[in-house]
């Protein structure tokens, strides 16, 4: 859950790096929230109003977490455009996002296994 707050806590901040746990672990939450307001839709009949919300909510934080995550493995955050290339850019993508980051201090900021929140 830590890392999901982080995520919030730099709400828009597109610099810097995010290591593969913060990621996947914002990824997590994000399937398990998404399936709650879903629930919640069918139960209360709003026909995705409440996922639609959320879906509002949390693009700028995803967006600049994608960006941080491709920082940490050296990357622009403009590579997050591969997607636009059909099937061949998502896989790719999800191949940045899998791989470790860079050991050392990178153009994008310090290692940020080796920082302490």
């Amino acid at each position: 859950m830590k890392w999901y707050l982080k995520v919030f806590k730099q709400y828009a901040d597109f610099s810097g790096r995010a290591r593969r746990m913060e990621y996947w672990m914002f990824t997590l939450f994000n399937i398990i929230a998404i399936c709650v307001t879903i629930g919640l839709d069918f139960a209360i009949g709003t026909f995705g109003a409440i996922t639609g919300l959320y879906y509002l909510f949390i693009i700028i934080p995803s967006l600049a977490v994608c960006v941080r995550r491709l920082h940490d493995t050296g990357k622009s955050g403009w590579m997050y455009f591969v997607l636009l290339i059909p099937i061949i850019g998502g896989i790719w993508l999800l191949v940045l996002f899998l791989t470790d980051g860079d050991r050392c201090e990178n153009q994008y900021g310090p290692d940020p296994k080796e920082i302490e929140f």
